[in-house]
């Protein structure tokens, strides 16, 4: 799971007609949504107890790192913590599958899923992966590429999924972090994992374009994301793994929408309750303190541009070894009840 700095983070067509609003099609996978109404301030919407998940749209993991704590704490009789985690075990969170074949954690969630709610997923395994940073590696080329994302698409299926699509990918060839010669290739390998995953009738696909602390001014990022192919997705997605706040992330979204024909975009909430880390330079983005679990799970966004507040980054995976944390994606059970804790404070 990608780290990302201040500086670095971590189809749609035309608005007139090939711009699909994903809350539509989720609303008919079930009878509502239970989560509490997204905060327009970034404060957020997690008070008290965890909303259920009976209306949610999106598929909840049972097997979650989350959901073990929670199990694990409840037989030590830590009660009080077991019920505050609850706030992440019992929502939806996004699937970063991993490894030289993603397709049976992929078909492990669709299951789960039984064809009523949509499994959120994370295509991360771009080559160059993260300029060699705290989450390097991904594919050992462009052919070893595409033969992921085709083992990625087929164990969708005919699945309803949303996949966010590589993130970092597009930013870090507008701040210089992947080098030149990587650019056309790369360009080439997001159009076409677009393709692929859009064969699959049930699939949404957003294509990453960082956060607005990072490459602050649409205009530089928007001819890029046309360059890798966003005309054939449903859209960008915006702050995953970050901590900006839902009003900063909107009108940085809005902007740039409205450089892509209205494309339409998704929100990384997960972390982003209390805002970003201020005055801790380079190192804000990673396991910043006092941070909270920010607006939750929802395609009822109130924002026809917005399709869904999402929580990508996995609340309690750690951004990687600075602050006492763990290597990068692996879980934290300490840091994550601090996010669920001051979430309900």
């Amino acid at each position: 799971m990608s780290s990302r700095t201040p500086r670095r983070l971590s189809a749609a067509a035309s608005a007139s007609a090939a711009v699909l609003t994903l809350a539509p099609a989720l609303a008919a996978c079930s009878s509502g949504s239970d989560a509490p109404a997204p905060d327009r301030t970034g404060t957020p919407a997690v008070r008290g107890e965890a909303a259920p998940t009976g209306g949610s749209p999106f598929w909840v993991d049972p097997q979650s790192d989350a959901a073990r704590q929670v199990e694990e704490w409840q037989a030590e009789g830590r009660t009080e913590d077991a019920k505050l985690l609850k706030r992440i075990s019992e929502r939806p969170v996004a699937d970063w599958p991993s490894g030289d074949d993603p397709a049976p954690g992929i078909r492990r969630a669709v299951k789960g899923a039984a064809g009523a709610r949509t499994v959120v997923l994370v295509a991360y395994n771009i080559p160059h992966r993260d300029c060699g940073l705290y989450s390097a590696g991904g594919a050992r080329d462009g052919r070893a590429y595409l033969d992921w994302i085709d083992s990625f698409a087929d164990a969708i299926g005919d699945a309803r999924a949303l996949v966010i699509l590589e993130p970092d990918a597009v930013s870090h060839l507008v701040d210089g972090c992947t080098p030149a010669e990587h650019h056309a290739e790369r360009n080439r390998l997001l159009a076409d994992a677009i393709e692929r995953l859009k064969e699959q009738p049930g699939t949404k696909v957003y294509l990453d374009a960082g956060n607005p602390n990072w490459i602050k001014e649409p205009e530089k990022i928007a001819e890029p994301l046309r360059t890798a192919g966003i005309a054939k997705a449903d859209g960008f997605s915006l702050n995953v793994s970050n901590f900006e706040t839902d009003s900063a992330v909107k009108t940085f979204g809005t902007r740039l929408s409205g450089l892509l024909d209205g494309a339409h975009f998704t929100i990384d909430t997960s972390r982003n309750g209390e805002g970003p880390l201020k005055d801790q330079g380079d190192e804000s983005w990673c396991n910043p303190p006092g941070r909270s679990l920010g607006t939750p799970p929802t395609a009822e966004t109130g924002d026809e541009l917005i399709d869904a507040y999402l929580w990508i980054k996995r609340p309690g995976d750690s951004d990687g070894p600075c602050r006492g944390g763990p290597a990068a994606g692996t879980w934290w059970p300490d840091y994550a009840l601090g996010l669920a804790r001051r979430a309900g404070a």
